[in-house]
Order: structure tokens, then C-alpha cells, then sequence
């Protein structure tokens, strides 16, 4: 019996079964791009790249072609053997910490080809299909360039960030006004929005590979293209003319042709733990995910009713587990030589789980691995953060960032004012609009028993200029390291940032059983350890645990510039109820109150590998995500 709160008999929609297949995304689009490929015979990883390439055209405000991605997947080959799918491009060969210096900055900044790691997500989604999918690429990427020749209901969401950042466009990014306010007018929501550019570049990818003899030889002419043909060039030339930055400052961009030439994505081994007789695989230390790992690792010690998050005690119990394994990764992790395994130690875990009190704790408290104090570096310091302290931010960039209050408050009119319009809350969110989209999710499962999770991200319609010719723009994500050599993700060329794009997929008795994941930047790992919980330890059906009422921290060091700190910090969705929330704040937390429906964008699919029962479920928040299947 369950010491978990049991939960509503009622859910927002039904937990999908079938015997099939299953796909669920954070856009019905795609979603439905994914479910029609497994209909017509393809196999998850089919369907999960073609489901990718239309989040690209659908959602340009969460993600895009110039972005990134990570996944995690397994084979009905290989059920036992997680492998992660690395689409995070690297820094290119000039972004150095003396260079950024040298033009004044102290944060790499949030917006603008300065920000930009060399575009992966293309390749990584390439390379899967070539190495594991079953369909020409044509096939796949059908449903993209329709939507992009025919046009594609745009969100309200997208308009309204086009809205916000309409000036920045209009004054100093025009080639973004030229594809995102035709005609001098911002679409409105649900006209059809067209990007035949970006069309264009898909069909080159197919005829590259026109004249190659096999299916994966044809992918494989793609993955050249891509990375030495016109988007290397046209991007490169572009991005090299100096433009508008978050900070106001006008720059050129570092990356270069031969950047992309040198790219690559790759296959990789998981982290992975075992929790209460699952297996949990992550993508290693160079992202976030050990956050899930660690919180899950300090948690697995103390008693099922101290694990609960719609109960006092177990939502600050589980909210001094995540401070202590964010701290963890804002001190440790990066691109790096760091021993995880010394990490996920039961030595080191003892140590870490016996720091939670009964009260909040208002620090960060990373914990020193090797047993040296050495091992554990600078962390920021506190007049780093005093402007956030005192509520007096200038504003913040195109990222993702997550602490409530952090809207912008320059005078109207400046530079910073201008990046500082984000995706807008969901219905529901806080006035400050610390609630919002940011990333995008894609689950699929097949009869065969292929699973994967996948998080594209990056090159938001937002994150620098559009590039003529291509259709859309290049990412961010080199926002999340630092311009100092003494911190672990310090700019170094050819190094990764420290994404938090972080997939997860459980195992049991090797075989993979539950894919899912979520937007939310430096939330990610936070929503998903409560959907974990209530899932393996709860007993809740997959619906059921998307839909109780979820809470976050923001005591911790914001991945995005920039890259600000609440302590004590606590999001919750109103839904927890006065008594728990009366609870929490007499244990010293700060808590924001989102509303009732604010908080997750979570989607997950499973498989019971004895019966093959497949399951699908995804967020009702926003109206936006869902799954199908049968």
C-alpha cells in the first residue's frame, strides 16, 4: 500500500493504452506527425525524427534547426543498453573567455550570435535515423516541408513573442522582421505561417544524397551537407557582421565555416542509478541530468512518506534533496573529467542526505567530491547576486530563465528592454510571467519495443537574427558558461555548455519501460523527479502523476543569463493546498503561489515488456501537449 497521497479519481484526460504504438509531444502536430509513421510502418526513431523536424516549422519559439538536442534511447536490439543521443554543439574554436573579455562582457549574453555553440540538432536527429531508423529521409521529413511550404496554424504563444521582441526587429534585426512580421504586420493566431526558406534547406538535405546507393548512405550525404554545404556558409558570413546582443552591445559572432565542418553528434553511454528496482539512464554531467540522479540517490534512503510532494513534509523533503543536487551541479558539473560514479556514491549520498533539516535551508551547499577542498570550485559570489537580491535586475535575455520576479525593468526604450519579452505565462501563471514555455518534448514507443525520449531545443526565434536564406537562426546555449577560468563550464573552445536539456528513461529487469521528460530550463530535472516519484513510488497512473500539482526551487544558479539566484526559493502550483503551502512557509521557504494549472510540460509513454501494453500521457497545461496512440 502506497504511503502517498491518493490521487483524484478524475484526470484532465485518460491515460492512452493500446498494444501498438505510442507518441506524445509537446505540440498535437507533432505528435501527430509521429503516430502517422508508426502507422505506415516505420519504427519509433522514424517517427521521433520526423516528429522533431516539424517542432522545428510549429514551435520556432521553443526551438529550431540552429538549436541543439539530447535524447535517450534503446533498442528492441539492446533493451538493456540506454544510449544517449548527443546533439550538443561545442564552443566554437574562437569563443575564449580573453576574446569575450576583451569586448567587455562579464556574462556571455543571453541573445545574439556571441551566444551561438555550433548547431547539432540536425545532425544528431540525421545520425539516429541513419544508424536506427528504417525510412528514407524524404519519407521523414515530408511532414516538415509541408507545413513549412503549406503553411501551419501559428500559436498564440508566437505571436505574442513575435509581439514582444517586434521592436528589436524592426531596429536592428531586420532580416528577423522580414520572416517573423511580413509585410509589417505580425501574424495573427492560428493564420497560417509559412517558412518556404527553411523548406528549401530540408530539400537540399534530400538531394544530396540523391545519387547515393542505400538508405544510410543517403542520410549520410545529408549529415555532409548540413555541415559543409550552404547553412555552414550563409550562417558563418552572416552571424560574422557585427549586430545587436542582449547587453546592448553590438557584436560579431565567433563561429565560423570550419566550426561547422569540425561538428559532430555521437552516441554515448548513460549515467544511470537504480531506484526502488528501476533503472534511471541520464545524460552524463556535460547537462544536468545527475540532478534526477542524485535527488533520486539522497531520497532513496528516507521513508516513503517523506517522498510524497502533495504532503508538507515530503515536498520540502524533496525540495532540500534538489537544492543539495543543484548546488551539486552548479559547483561540479560541465564538459569535465568530474567522478560521477564518486558522485552517486552511498559514502557521499549519506553525507548529502543527512544536511536535510526540518527547515529551509536559505544556502548553497555543494559537496566537495575526491575529498579535497580543491575539488570544489568558486562558487558565484554574493555580490554577483545582489542585484537580484534587491529585486533590481535590468532586464534578461532569450533563454529560459526561472526565477519568479526576474521580468525586465529597464526604462522603456533599452537595449535590455528590449530581449526582455519571453514566451507569455500559461493561463494560470503569477503576474510576473516566471511561468512559461521554453523548450520543446518528444516521446514515441513501438510494438517492436524501441523507446526513446528526446529534448530539441535552442535557436529560438528570439536568440539572434535570422539568417537570410536559411529561415531561421542559431542558438544560445553558450550562455550557460562562464568568462572565468577558476569555474567548472568556463567558455573553453570545443568544450560543451552545461545544457539542461535532460531526457530520462527508466528501465526494469532490463528491458525499457517508461520514456518521458519535460521543458522548463533549469526546472527539467525538478518536474521530472515528481512525475518519477509518483509514478514508482505512488503507484499514480502516468496521467494522474502529469496532472497533480507540481512545485519547483529557484534556489539555485540560473543556467541563463543572467544567471540569477533565489534563495529559499519555492514555485508551487495553487492546487497543493493551504495547508501544505501554510507548511512550507512556516519551514522558511519563500513560496510564489502559479496558479493552479502553471507548472510542467510533462509527457511520457511507457511498455510492460511481459503483456506489451503500451501507455501514453502528456500535459493539459497550455493546451497544448499531447499524446496519441492505440
Amino acid at each position: 500500500m502506497s504511503a502517498f497521497v491518493t490521487p483524484g479519481e478524475h484526470t484532465t484526460r485518460p491515460t492512452l493504452q493500446g498494444t501498438f504504438g505510442m507518441s506524445s509531444s509537446t505540440h498535437w502536430l507533432a505528435t501527430a506527425a509521429s503516430q502517422s509513421v508508426l502507422e505506415r510502418g516505420g519504427n519509433a526513431f522514424d517517427a521521433a525524427t520526423a516528429g522533431a523536424f516539424v517542432l522545428h516549422v510549429v514551435e520556432p519559439h521553443l526551438n529550431g534547426p540552429g538549436g541543439d538536442m539530447t535524447g535517450l534511447f534503446a533498442t528492441a536490439e539492446a533493451p538493456g543498453t540506454p544510449v544517449v543521443l548527443m546533439g550538443q554543439g561545442a564552443a566554437p574554436a574562437g569563443a575564449t573567455v580573453e576574446h569575450y573579455r576583451s569586448l567587455g562582457l562579464e556574462l556571455v549574453p543571453g541573445a545574439g550570435g556571441l551566444a551561438a555553440a555550433v548547431p547539432a540538432a540536425v545532425d544528431a536527429w540525421l545520425m539516429l535515423l541513419q544508424e536506427h531508423g528504417t525510412w528514407e529521409l524524404a519519407d521523414v521529413l515530408s511532414y516538415a516541408i509541408g507545413y513549412a511550404e503549406e503553411g501551419f496554424p501559428i500559436l498564440p504563444r508566437v505571436t505574442k513573442q513575435i509581439e514582444s521582441v517586434r521592436a528589436l526587429f524592426e531596429e536592428h534585426w531586420p532580416s528577423s522582421a522580414a520572416q517573423w512580421i511580413p509585410e509589417g504586420r505580425v501574424p495573427q493566431p492560428g493564420e497560417l505561417f509559412r517558412n518556404p526558406e527553411y523548406a528549401q534547406v530540408l530539400r537540399e538535405l534530400i538531394a544530396a544524397g540523391e545519387n547515393a546507393d542505400t538508405r544510410e548512405d543517403r542520410v549520410a550525404a545529408a549529415r555532409r551537407e548540413w555541415a559543409t554545404g550552404r547553412v555552414a556558409k550563409l550562417a558563418s558570413e552572416f552571424l560574422s557582421r557585427p549586430h545587436r546582443h542582449s547587453d546592448g552591445g553590438d557584436y560579431a559572432a565567433v563561429i565560423t565555416e570550419e566550426d561547422f565542418a569540425r561538428s559532430s553528434a555521437g552516441f554515448e553511454e548513460a549515467a544511470t542509478i537504480e531506484f526502488r528496482g528501476h533503472t534511471i539512464a541520464k545524460v552524463p554531467h556535460w547537462s544536468q541530468g545527475p540532478v534526477l540522479l542524485e535527488a533520486l540517490r539522497i531520497l532513496d534512503g528516507l521513508p516513503d512518506e517523506r517522498l510524497d510532494p502533495s504532503t508538507e513534509l515530503g515536498a520540502h523533503t524533496v525540495i532540500e534533496a534538489l537544492k543539495l543536487a543543484l548546488a551539486d551541479r552548479d559547483a561540479h558539473f560541465g564538459d569535465n573529467d568530474l567522478d560521477l560514479d564518486a558522485m552517486l556514491s552511498e559514502e557521499y549520498i549519506a553525507v548529502r542526505r543527512a544536511l536535510i533539516g526540518e527547515v529551509a535551508s536559505g544556502e548553497s551547499r555543494p559537496g566537495t567530491v575526491g575529498g579535497s577542498a580543491g575539488d570544489a570550485p568558486r562558487l558565484v559570489s554574493a555580490a554577483e547576486f545582489a542585484a537580484t537580491q534587491a529585486g533590481d535586475l535590468s532586464g534578461f535575455g532569450a533563454g529560459e530563465p526561472t526565477v519568479p520576479g526576474a521580468r525586465a525593468r529597464a526604462g522603456a526604450g533599452s537595449a535590455a528592454e528590449a530581449f526582455a519579452a519571453q514566451d507569455p505565462a500559461e493561463p494560470g501563471a503569477d503576474e510576473t510571467g516566471a511561468v512559461r514555455g521554453d523548450t520543446c518534448h518528444i516521446d514515441v514507443v513501438d510494438r517492436w519495443g524501441n523507446m526513446i525520449s528526446a529534448m530539441p531545443s535552442g535557436g529560438w526565434l528570439q536568440s539572434s537574427p535570422t539568417i537570410p536564406g536559411l529561415g531561421f537562426c542559431l542558438g544560445t546555449r553558450l550562455q550557460m558558461m562562464w568568462l572565468d577560468e577558476e569555474r567548472n563550464a568556463a567558455l573553453t573552445p570545443g568544450a560543451r555548455p552545461r545544457t539542461t536539456l535532460s531526457p530520462t528513461l527508466v528501465l526494469r529487469d532490463g528491458e525499457p519501460v517508461i520514456a518521458l521528460g519535460t521543458p522548463g530550463g533549469d526546472q527539467q530535472d525538478q518536474w521530472q523527479l515528481l512525475l518519477v516519484l509518483r509514478l514508482l513510488v505512488g503507484g499514480y497512473e502516468p496521467q494522474q502523476a502529469i496532472d497533480a500539482p507540481a512545485l519547483h526551487t529557484t534556489s539555485l544558479v540560473g543556467s541563463f543569463w543572467p544567471r540569477t539566484f533565489e534563495a529559499a526559493g519555492v514555485i508551487v502550483e495553487d492546487r497543493l493546498g493551504e495547508e501544505v503551502i501554510a507548511g512550507l512557509e512556516a519551514r522558511g521557504h519563500r513560496v510564489t503561489r502559479a496558479g493552479d494549472w502553471a507548472l510542467g510540460r510533462l509527457s511520457c509513454v511507457t511498455r510492460e515488456p511481459a503483456t506489451g501494453l503500451l501507455q501514453a500521457a502528456a500535459n493539459p497545461r497550455g493546451a497544448q501537449g499531447y499524446a496519441a496512440g492505440r
